[in-house]
């Protein structure tokens, strides 16, 4: 309630002044000049009168069922004065645009002007209701339980069992009910009786219902100047267009930082892999992706030429459900063999293997991610793929594989973790062995980079390591539920969270080892959700360069940030790092982008290759304690 509540703070006495200083007005309908005003009573009788349908509410005419997060009016009316009041419900076309601009002057001063198309429709309602007296019309939006309840076990079909909720979750039991701040007391409870719910369920908002009715705002290129400059992900130079993948896979491993360098390379993979005749095979988890998948559309084109395609589609991805059953229909027709996960569990991870037949032996190649196969999402997010062909990891892929989607049981792995088999008593374990080293005096530190950290179990045993005099440094974007610099607990950890202009989505595990340092990369947070309900995969990072440069570049940068950084305070707080003294005003995803630029000015020239940029190893970074 209280970031709502700084949400539309931020809204009202920031963003709008600064939108109005940049030529963009949002204004109230009784602020419209007369002319505008005009075309905007226009533009409701053309477009939108005819899309609504005023839906009485009394003992006849039962209160309709409203979907899930739609956008209705209440509104009171009376027959004559001092008559029986009478109230009905006028559904905001989801059709129509929810932010309406203006037509704008020749003037390259003119302002644009946007009207909401709610305020359009309750400044003019009147006209749906001939012959009746207003007696009030306000905005509202109810939230339901969108929870899909599943028994697995009884499930016989699990895409049908799913689809059935998915229809009946989109009416499921109201849970939060949105009002405009100026709605009284008994429109909102009249509200509340019609939804079951209580005054605490109410959220009155100062603004739009919905901030993401805003988009049109950033969509438009006229203030293309108000909005972070385009950015390109860059190809690797080991990796240029029409370059034979599988080639450059033979002969060394391949790290992409995205969105930084492109996701193109694990696509046109796929794609190269749906074409080469002597590829025999293709197993994937696709947990989400994009609704016009080029993966998927390989994945089918795939099984059309006769390659086994074996697709494990996770159909219980939150919000993503609907979709998830599109493609597993599209792959079932097409002939692939698809998987929906396995009973009980969520399949997280993110993993391809490509079986092919090559001149000397059949070969598996490999993918293993920390985001998901999703092309739009790889451009603002920031992951990490891994494009490998190592005997041994892919053998335990291929396991794994087979784990999901046979009978079965888990043999133990000895380079991958797995949850919900062994990844959180490995970790655990870990963990305990830097304990263990920084008791017997050998070098001992922990890094991770994560969403959530809130298993108790683990958070324990950092506290433990903390009290041997372990350096723990934790990049915890989201929840945190472990304290740092309380006294006598953990005295030696400290804790960041790095919000910017990408989503930093990508888990990193990093242990010194007494020196023989260990560089984990997974789909998993800390979280007993992802080490007992999911599935999900730890896969060390082995070459030499690419374990190098997550140590003594990747890490170092977040360490360093001092323009997005905030740092966990020992309540509970947080403060926003800024440099001190001589220190340089650093922001790793600025220098992961510029690294990005140089990366893409040399790539045309490969005969001139410049010198390595020199980094700062983490072993070499003061212990700060604070």
């Amino acid at each position: 309630r209280e970031l709502v509540a700084a949400e539309y703070s931020l809204w009202n006495e920031d963003l709008l002044p600064l939108l109005a200083k940049n030529g963009i007005r949002i204004p109230k309908m009784t602020e419209l000049s007369a002319k505008r005003a005009a075309w905007a009573h226009k533009y409701f009788q053309e477009e939108v009168f005819p899309m609504l349908t005023p839906l009485a509410v009394d003992a006849s005419h039962p209160f309709p069922q409203l979907l899930n997060r739609s956008h209705n009016l209440l509104v009171r009316a009376k027959t004559q004065r001092g008559g029986e009041r009478l109230h009905a419900i006028v559904q905001v076309p989801r059709v129509l645009p929810r932010l309406i601009a203006m037509p704008r002057g020749k003037g390259d001063d003119e302002p644009w002007v946007y009207i909401y198309l709610a305020s359009l429709i309750k400044q003019h309602i009147g006209e749906l209701f001939p012959g009746l007296i207003l007696d009030g019309v306000h905005a509202f939006r109810v939230t339901r339980n969108s929870d899909l309840y599943i028994d697995e076990e009884e499930a016989e079909n699990l895409l049908r069992t799913i689809e059935q909720e998915l229809r009946r979750s989109s009416r499921g039991n109201a849970v939060r009910l949105e009002v405009e701040a100026d709605c009284p007391k008994d429109f909102r409870e009249l509200l509340l009786k019609f939804f079951n719910l209580t005054e605490p369920d109410v959220y009155k908002l100062d603004g739009p219902l919905s901030m993401t009715h805003l988009m049109p705002l950033v969509a438009n290129d006229a203030f293309a100047n108000l909005r972070d400059r385009p950015f390109l992900p860059v190809r690797d130079p080991a990796l240029p267009p029409h370059v034979n993948i599988f080639e450059v896979m033979r002969r060394r491993d391949l790290l992409l930082h995205h969105p930084y360098e492109s996701f193109d390379p694990v696509v046109e993979l796929i794609e190269e892999a749906a074409q080469d005749p002597q590829v025999l095979a293709i197993k994937i988890t696709l947990y989400r992706t994009s609704g016009d998948s080029p993966i998927v559309q390989a994945l089918i084109n795939a099984a059309g030429a006769g390659k086994q395609v074996t697709a494990l589609v996770e159909l219980r991805a939150r919000f993503d459900e609907a979709a998830n059953i599109q493609w597993a229909r599209q792959l079932e027709e097409a002939g692939a063999h698809v998987v929906y996960g396995v009973v009980g569990l969520k399949t997280h991870c993110k993993a391809l293997l490509i079986v092919k037949r090559d001149a000397d032996r059949l070969r598996h190649y490999v993918h293993l991610g920390t985001g998901n196969y999703h092309p739009r999402t790889a451009r603002i997010y920031t992951d990490f793929s891994l494009l490998t062909c190592e005997p041994q990891l892919t053998e335990e892929v291929a396991v794994v594989f087979n784990t999901l989607t046979g009978l079965a049981g888990y043999p133990g792995l000895k380079k991958l973790l797995v949850a919900p088999f062994d990844l959180h008593k490995r970790l655990i374990g870990m963990i305990e062995r830097e304990r263990d080293h920084a008791l017997a005096g050998k070098p001992a530190r922990i890094i991770a980079k994560l969403n959530h950290l809130v298993d108790q179990e683990t958070i324990e045993k950092l506290y433990e390591a903390s009290c041997a005099d372990v350096t723990i440094d934790l990049i915890v974007r989201g929840i945190c539920c472990l304290r740092p610099k309380i006294p006598g607990l953990s005295d030696n950890i400290r804790v960041f969270s790095i919000v910017g202009r990408f989503l930093e989505h990508s888990r990193i595990y990093y242990f010194e080892n007494a020196g023989q340092q260990e560089v984990f990369l997974s789909s998993a947070d800390w979280m007993p959700r992802n080490f007992f309900r999911r599935v999900e995969i730890a896969f060390p990072i082995q070459q030499p360069d690419l374990r190098d440069k997550i140590i003594n570049e990747v890490l170092p940068k977040f360490l360093h940030d001092r323009v997005k950084a905030r740092e966990l305070q020992p309540d509970g707080s947080y403060r926003r790092l800024k440099p001190e003294g001589t220190e340089p005003r650093e922001q790793a995803q600025l220098q992961f982008r510029e690294r990005s630029r140089r990366l893409a000015e040399k790539t045309p020239k490969p005969k001139r290759t410049a010198p390595a940029e020199k980094l700062t190893p983490i072993t070499s970074i003061a212990d700060t304690k604070k």
